[in-house]
């Protein structure tokens, strides 16, 4: 049905609400750079209409730090852009700390917690190889 996929890869041991906060952070990394994976807004019967959404589906997986770090490396290679979450961005309250924060890690030295892309289905499943479907 589709030739891409979008897929957002998080860190299997994070807590729950952790992997959820950086889902929804990653999204809208991934939508903001593809305006073209975004469809028309929503209407209810009544009228009210919605924030439009993906057109398609968003796989969410899990993996191990070693997997998440390999997937990292693999979307530089490839250079596929990506939206990334790293471990320390937890500790900062508002989007110029995140930045800041970030700028001090290289990719080998980041603790990636997250990674989503969008690509073609051939290079997303050789990028996401060694993570798993979300449990």
């Amino acid at each position: 049905m589709f030739d891409t996929k979008f897929v957002i890869v998080v860190r299997e041991d994070l807590a729950m609400w952790q992997k959820l906060n950086v889902t929804a952070f990653l999204s809208t990394g991934v939508a903001a750079a593809k305006p073209d994976i975004i469809g028309m807004p929503y209407q209810d019967a009544d009228g009210n209409v919605y924030h439009p959404m993906s057109v398609q589906p968003v796989i969410v997986l899990t993996a191990n730090p070693d997997a998440l770090k390999k997937i990292h490396r693999r979307t530089l290679e490839r250079q596929v852009k990506s939206s990334l979450y790293i471990e320390e961005m937890f500790s900062t309250g508002h989007d110029s700390a995140n930045r800041a924060v970030f700028a001090e890690h290289t990719p080998d030295g980041a603790k990636v917690v997250g990674i989503a892309f969008h690509t073609d289905k051939k290079t997303a499943d050789k990028i996401s190889k060694g993570a798993k479907m979300h449990g």
